[in-house]
């Protein structure tokens, strides 16, 4: 995951945007994993809870289960991630201060870290329900492999996106124990998902331009140039807010989930200006911060159609 842009001089590095300072082993697992950017991702996980509540009951067990599912999914396919690229980070002057090739942490420390979050994902699914048990495997396996997919196709910025997309179908699936009724709505909200992170990583991968030419690592940077990524990137969010709207027409829900969209989309549309082919100057922490706001405006925006229901 290419995200998490670094406060490195070009004569040291220093640690990335989105972490915490100290050296406990706590914050050394917290900072392994962008543990900040689990609060930007939870939302679309709710958001399928959300969904679901329209239809079934939801029990404070079943959204603390989801959480924990949810984070534990994460972690896995953070820590996997960065085991799998930890030599093309100590090679990457961007990435090289993270924990595995700055040796804040050991490989075996990782390799146990990843393990029990899998363990734990695997659990929390079969504490949900059947169907979740069921296909925890292919949810890590989605979210693992990702990792190898920048080696031979540009197409991981979508990768990428759907893996953080199965959150939404997933705390649907939580709840209801099946698949949504009409079939499409939660086809829509992976969608919406999918773009939605695709199309910021898109972003992100202009920053390592160079090192992924020298290193034959694909993305569509690589592929089409900063221009037409910029492109690609501005398409793929508009599908992904076309796919948000479709959701909530699907839903039934009102004005304060469309008001949100509409404001969510507000926002990634500033952030597309603030970018320009020969400036990446505010291609920063702050920036990315900024879109993870997005999905916590547009669950925020379900949530309280919900209640006003």
């Amino acid at each position: 995951m290419r995200c998490g842009a670094s406060l490195a001089s070009s004569s040291e590095v220093r640690r990335e945007g989105q972490t915490f300072a100290g050296g406990s082993l706590l914050v050394r697992y917290a900072n392994f994993v962008r543990l900040p950017h689990t609060v930007f991702a939870l939302p679309f996980a709710l958001l399928g809870v959300v969904a679901a509540s329209y239809s079934y009951p939801v029990t404070w067990r079943t959204l603390g289960l989801v959480v924990v599912a949810f984070t534990a999914a994460r972690f896995v396919a953070m820590g996997f991630n960065r085991i799998a690229d930890r030599d093309l980070d100590a090679r990457n002057p961007r990435t090289r201060g993270r924990e595995l090739p700055a040796g804040r942490l050991t490989l075996t420390q990782a390799w146990t870290a990843v393990i029990v979050a899998a363990v734990t994902f695997v659990w929390a699914a079969w504490a949900l329900n059947p169907l979740c048990f069921t296909l925890s495997p292919v949810a890590l396996a989605i979210v693992m492999l990702y990792s190898y997919s920048k080696r031979f196709t540009w197409w991981s910025h979508v990768w990428l996106g759907f893996g953080d997309a199965i959150a939404g179908p997933g705390g649907y699936l939580a709840v209801a124990g099946r698949w949504s009724e009409p079939g499409w709505l939660l086809w829509a909200l992976a969608a919406a998902v999918t773009f939605w992170v695709g199309g910021f990583d898109v972003l992100c991968a202009l920053q390592d331009e160079q090192f992924d030419r020298a290193e034959r690592l694909h993305s569509a940077v690589v592929r089409f140039g900063r221009a037409r990524s910029l492109f690609v990137a501005k398409a793929m969010h508009g599908v992904a807010v076309v796919a948000l709207v479709a959701f909530g027409v699907g839903l039934g829900l009102g004005w304060p989930y469309f008001g949100a969209v509409a404001l969510g989309a507000a926002l990634i549309a500033w952030e597309h200006r603030l970018v320009r082919p020969d400036d990446l100057s505010r291609l920063n922490a702050a920036f990315f911060t900024m879109n993870g706001i997005v999905s916590i405006v547009v669950f925020l925006g379900a949530l309280v159609d919900r209640i006003a229901s």
